[in-house]
């Protein structure tokens, strides 16, 4: 039976999941999930075989969360489910430790498959993913400059057009204001953008996060 952990700030996304999974006879969600937090506790208190993870949850998430749990539990699988269809999420995401990346719209068996592909060992990335990687790898660099980033530039370039603050990076990512502000001008001048504002602009243009709509 393989057990599984589901993280997801969304209750709804939670339940839907764990109905879809209990119809495969050889899975159990044995353990849930709202934000880092509960990740790292639930993983201290329940025997799991294979986390799927959202990668935008309250507090520490996405890359970072990646990288500390690949620290404390390196044989656990970590297969993210994410909303960003975007090819460098899954990149820096596999790099950092996860298993898989599938998109949130993936079909039911795709996950199933998925899963049981990362606890054997595997790996899997979705056919939308795929074929980004595959059309990149045809495009020069200079065409993606985020691309060019590191992968904690990378994270910290997605925290910052997420609306974080220096201050609020620094905390999370147990790093001095300074380093992150050095990070943070790194990051304009790699990708030639002045601002912040621009940093967003980018990011919504090429899919990296999507935009608010005001409601």
């Amino acid at each position: 039976m393989i057990r599984l952990m589901v993280a997801d700030d969304h209750a709804i996304i939670r339940d839907g999941l764990k109905k879809i999974l209990s119809t495969a006879q050889d899975m159990h969600v044995v353990a849930e999930a709202c934000d880092g937090a509960e990740v790292i506790e639930g993983l201290r208190s329940t025997a799991v075989d294979v986390l799927l993870l959202d990668m935008s949850m309250p507090g520490k998430s996405g890359i970072a969360l990646i990288q500390q749990i690949k620290a404390s539990h390196p044989s656990l699988p970590v297969l993210v489910l994410s909303m960003y269809r975007e090819s460098q999420y899954a990149v820096q995401a596999i790099r950092s430790g996860a298993a898989g990346y599938l998109t949130k719209n993936a079909e039911s068996a795709e996950l199933m498959d998925a899963i049981r592909r990362v606890v054997r060992g595997g790996s899997v990335v979705s056919a939308l993913v795929a074929e980004k990687l595959v059309k990149q790898l045809h495009q020069p660099a200079s065409s993606f400059p985020h691309t060019l980033l590191t992968a904690r530039e990378f994270q910290i370039f997605q925290m910052l057009v997420e609306g974080n603050g220096i201050n609020e990076i620094a905390h999370c990512l147990s790093l001095s204001n300074k380093t992150v502000s050095t990070h943070k001008a790194n990051i304009l001048t790699k990708m030639d953008i002045p601002s912040t504002a621009g940093l967003v602009h980018y990011a919504i243009q090429h899919g990296l996060i999507v935009a608010s709509t005001g409601v």
